[in-house]
């Protein structure tokens, strides 16, 4: 695009499924994997030159380059082989948002309003949903399953265990906070107090809840999400979907200019 045109778009278009893990994932593959690998071949090129040079009588220095080289070689194994796990991580999360945010666009045809990667101030709601049922930030886990024995996910209302590990985040509470901050930005936008539901969903996990538990939060395999919302009562009408709708997208776009 030259100096004398501009883009035909007038905002940014609203974030993909995952856009948030993305971009850490590929930050840290430039910023601990790229770095470290680019420094290890130099020194290591640097290295063969002496050596070379040693051969034609010039004054050489390769041991003291050689060690340089398997300094940089051995800082950059360490680097990597702690960044890899974490890039595997990411990119398991990245593809669990893509498959769960896929499958939430079938709830268009019912009335839904959809929403990927909300950003808010050093956080992100993964998807939140809007219709007739109320508002839904729904939180994607995308947790890696035990290779033997039973993959379930056991919920008492507060915390959950997963194939009997309890995990060091509690995501029954990240979910409330995200559910708590949408509510608050909606009332702030719209003028009104609208519903929202917090929702955790565990692609391909079996869910066991405990009889009697709160349903202040859903936590859900993906295909349950649409039948548990069809059991729910209308409680937006047609006008309040869409200013919900209309005030989070605005939102996203003024967030994305920022």
């Amino acid at each position: 695009m030259t100096s004398n045109s501009r883009s035909p778009l007038k905002d940014k278009p609203l974030r993909n499924p995952g856009q948030s893990v993305e971009e850490r994932k590929r930050d840290l593959v430039l910023d601990r994997l790229l770095q470290p690998l680019t420094i290890a071949l130099v020194a290591t090129v640097v290295a063969v030159m002496e050596i070379i040079r040693s051969y034609f009588n010039s004054p050489p220095t390769p041991w003291l380059w050689g060690f340089a080289a398997l300094v940089a070689i051995i800082w950059a194994t360490f680097r990597v082989s702690r960044t890899l796990p974490e890039i595997r991580a990411l990119s398991l999360a990245v593809d669990g948002e893509k498959a769960v945010g896929q499958y939430l666009e079938k709830l268009r045809p019912m009335g839904y309003e959809v929403f990927h990667d909300v950003c808010g101030s050093n956080f992100n709601v993964d998807h939140v949903v809007i219709g007739p049922a109320g508002v839904f930030t729904v939180e994607t886990k995308a947790w890696s399953k035990p290779v033997k024995g039973e993959a379930k996910i056991a919920f008492d209302g507060e915390s959950l265990t997963a194939a009997g590990w309890k995990p060091d985040r509690n995501p029954i509470i990240q979910a409330r906070a995200q559910a708590a901050w949408l509510g608050e930005l909606l009332k702030e936008s719209t003028g009104r107090k609208l519903p929202v539901r917090p929702v955790v969903l565990f692609p391909g996990w079996f869910i066991e809840q405990a009889a009697g538990t709160s349903r202040e939060v859903w936590v859900l395999n993906p295909k349950a999400f649409p039948e548990f919302l069809n059991h729910e009562p209308s409680r937006l009408q047609t006008e309040d979907v869409k200013l919900a709708g209309y005030s989070l997208s605005r939102f996203i776009r003024q967030s994305n200019r920022d």
